[in-house]
């Protein structure tokens, strides 16, 4: 029996979101910068693994990590933006209960996929610049596809208790999240039990993997950092650190955007409830749609790859009848 509009006895089968509660006539305005963000980030990064898919010099250990980031971008991407801007368009608030744990899990587990891969990445960095002649052997395909298995692996099965503590609550009142996403917080505050337990482990596990992750990326830089300083040729150490340059861009994409959302929730008293929703949308959008760009610009290879693949484009539409 109905008590209120949003307000149930029994069991909630779906929720509302509430995108930006306080600046809800902004909504139309606010999705132009986001769908062009959204289109640049599945545009790069489709472009991006297509490129690496078919140009036979870049099936490289590097660069299938990068694709396996790509990958990781896009699914963010889909799982969150789309939801998003049919709010903004449509007014489709509605969320089904399984749809918002799905994308919870999803949340929760690819970003520290996205860091662990960087970890990686830093890895593959590191045993170039400072073992050189050994890195074809340490730096295989084998070790890329069982450090990808790892990568999946170890956060999903360490973050699915997320989703499923969250799921397992009882929901019988309010149905309203004020956010844009599932987050787990926004989602948890509207049980009737108490969700500490929930609360406490998605901030340890979380905290406990990406801490790990960034505290052995700056390992791999520190020891870089030792290498390049103790080079005697002229301009050894601008080539090679030139060479992780891009993806040091990219994690400070990355980390710098994290640290403003982490800050922000900290200080929620202070910062308007509409600014912390829209960092959490735009950290899941800003980083997928710079990586792409930044790696293309900055590695020679992958934009000779992507230019030959326009080239091909061009060749194949001025070849195709009228």
């Amino acid at each position: 029996m109905t008590l209120h509009s949003n307000y149930f006895i029994s069991p909630l089968s779906e929720f509302l979101l509430i995108c930006f509660p306080n600046y809800q006539s902004w909504q139309h305005w606010l999705s132009l910068p986001l769908s062009l963000l959204f289109l640049l980030a599945m545009g790069a990064n489709t472009t991006l693994l297509i490129t690496i898919w078919l140009e036979a010099s870049l099936h490289e250990p590097m660069y299938y990590l990068l694709s396996l980031l790509s990958l990781l971008d896009i699914m963010l991407c889909l799982t969150v933006i789309p939801k998003v801007l049919a709010i903004l368009w449509f007014d489709l608030r509605s969320i089904s209960f399984s749809a918002c744990f799905l994308q919870m899990f999803i949340m929760n587990s690819f970003l520290p996929m996205e860091s662990c891969t960087f970890m990686v990445m830093a890895y593959d960095r590191y045993v170039a610049i400072c073992h050189p002649l050994r890195y074809p052997t340490i730096i295989t395909n084998q070790l890329v596809a069982k450090a990808s298995a790892f990568i999946v692996a170890r956060n999903a099965l360490l973050l699915s208790p997320v989703p499923i503590l969250s799921a397992r609550l009882h929901y019988c009142g309010k149905n309203v999240i004020e956010n844009c996403i599932c987050a787990n917080l926004s989602v948890s505050r509207l049980s009737c039990d108490n969700f500490t337990l929930n609360r406490i482990y998605q901030f340890v596990a979380g905290w406990t993997l990406l801490g790990s992750d960034f505290i052995l990326i700056f390992l791999s830089y520190t020891f870089i950092l030792r290498a390049v300083l103790r080079f005697k040729a002229e301009g050894a150490a601008v080539k090679a650190l030139s060479t992780c340059g891009s993806h040091f861009i990219l994690i400070l994409f990355f980390s710098t955007i994290l640290l403003v959302v982490v800050l922000t929730n900290v200080a929620r008293k202070r910062v308007p409830m509409d600014i912390l929703i829209l960092l959490n949308v735009l950290h899941h959008l800003i980083p997928p749609a710079l990586n792409p760009i930044v790696y293309g610009f900055r590695t020679k290879e992958l934009k000779q790859g992507c230019q030959k693949l326009l080239w091909r484009g061009l060749q194949i539409h001025r070849r195709a009848p009228l």
